[in-house]
């Protein structure tokens, strides 16, 4: 992890939970962070355990389907940090908890446009920040294993889940995605790594959205938001060489 303190990483959906959690991560080990989020009270919370010793943070409001948003953040850390962003982490997500069949179109786009295109986009401007550079850069997708299968029942007869919506169809895409482009980079044999982690149940707001699923998820065994944190560090920390898929 050495070679990665001083480096410039943006987290997105930063204020909480996995997010939170690996942009704290990153500071620890010296990378300075943009974090990125709507919940602005709750981010600036970060600020609260911060330690001179860490990286440098820096909290912004970003709608991550925001175009205009997502140029201020990339705009940020190369006119203030070091050039340009090193680690991108592709974090924020939303559920919508209705049956696709009892849904609407703009249930779809909200899903697709935070939890797909955001990420192409912020994949599209962070590879560029790095060839620009021509540096080591890795991407992170923050999946999940509904993008790999979608269990028969996974928790859809609990009133308020109602099997996921569009979730798991943007989960499937993130993962053909991050295939898409790793291949795309090795073409040009660009320095650049990226990694899709599918965690399953894990500890935040999102699995807590009603009493009833807080409660059936407190019988099933499930990760902590420091987990996925540690995943992330321990993949920046192998060699440049090895592609943590």
């Amino acid at each position: 992890m050495e070679r990665w303190a001083g480096k410039s990483a943006i987290v997105t959906g930063a204020a909480s939970g996995i997010g939170r959690a690996i942009t704290i991560a990153l500071l620890e080990k010296g990378v300075n962070v943009l974090a990125l989020d709507v919940q602005t009270e709750k981010l600036s919370t970060l600020m609260d355990g911060w330690n001179a010793n860490w990286g440098k943070i820096c909290l912004m409001r970003c709608n991550v389907s925001d175009e205009k948003d997502l140029k201020s953040a990339f705009d940020y850390v190369e006119e203030s940090w070091n050039g340009g962003v090193d680690i991108m982490v592709n974090n924020a997500g939303v559920i919508e908890y209705t049956r696709v069949i009892e849904s609407d179109r703009a249930a779809f786009e909200r899903l697709l446009n935070i939890n797909v295109l955001a990420t192409a986009v912020c994949i599209n401007r962070a590879v560029r920040s790095m060839r620009q550079r021509n540096v080591e850069g890795h991407i992170f997708n923050i999946n999940s294993v509904l993008g790999h299968e979608i269990p028969s029942g996974f928790l859809s007869e609990i009133d308020g889940c109602n099997g996921w919506n569009l979730y798991p169809t943007c989960k499937h895409g993130n993962v053909a995605l991050t295939h898409t482009v790793r291949r795309e980079l090795a073409a040009i044999k660009a320095p650049i790594r990226i990694t899709s982690i599918s965690p399953g149940i894990v500890e935040t707001d999102i699995a807590r959205h009603t009493s009833t699923i807080s409660k059936t998820l407190k019988n099933i065994p499930a990760l902590r938001p420091e987990d996925i944190a540690d995943a992330v560090i321990y993949a920046l920390g192998t060699r440049p060489e090895v592609q943590c898929r």
